[in-house]
């Protein structure tokens, strides 16, 4: 597989890579209005079809009120229904990431997934972000986010403050 950088997904892209699947974010992430990547980096199969993509942003979050901070918003990520279990999430996400984090100087990475996933990024180094976690929605509306928030330190000594975490801005 070959680790190419993406423009746009295409819808053709899209339906390959989703390859039928009814709800391919879990159903409650098909519901969200999400933020667009500024970033995205897709793994290739020997025919040029798409076997898993990700992307990245970056984005502002306040914890508790107090000062703001940048995180490298992680998001995106699928895997086709036949290449699951095969490793490529972690050779995409720890390339986006080393590469946002040289970008941007930021500290943390953030990313959103169902909870049956939160074991697949602990082992990227990932730690679940045990508040809740707030997004804004189209027409001003804020909601508590209904996936499990995960956070990862891209520096030496890098924390997760304690505390309601708010997102300014649409989730990723």
């Amino acid at each position: 597989m070959e680790l190419v950088e993406l423009g746009e997904l295409t819808d053709r892209q899209w339906s390959e890579l989703a390859a039928g699947e009814r709800h391919p974010w879990g159903g409650e992430a098909e519901e969200l209005t999400w933020r667009d990547k500024d970033r995205l980096l897709g793994l290739q199969a020997a025919g040029g079809r798409l076997a898993a993509v990700a992307g990245t942003v970056p984005i502002d979050v306040v914890v508790d009120g107090s000062e703001t901070f940048a995180v490298v918003g992680l998001g995106g990520v699928f895997v086709t229904p036949s290449e699951r279990g095969g490793g490529l999430v972690g050779r995409l996400v720890e390339p986006l990431l080393q590469q946002a984090s040289c970008d941007a100087g930021v500290e943390r990475a953030m990313l959103f997934c169902r909870a049956q996933l939160t074991g697949l990024y602990a082992k990227l180094a990932f730690s679940e972000i045990q508040m809740p976690v707030w997004a804004e929605q189209p027409g001003g509306r804020r909601i508590e986010m209904p996936m499990r928030a995960m956070w990862r330190p891209l520096r030496d000594g890098a924390t997760w403050p304690a505390g309601r975490v708010e997102i300014l801005g649409l989730p990723f």
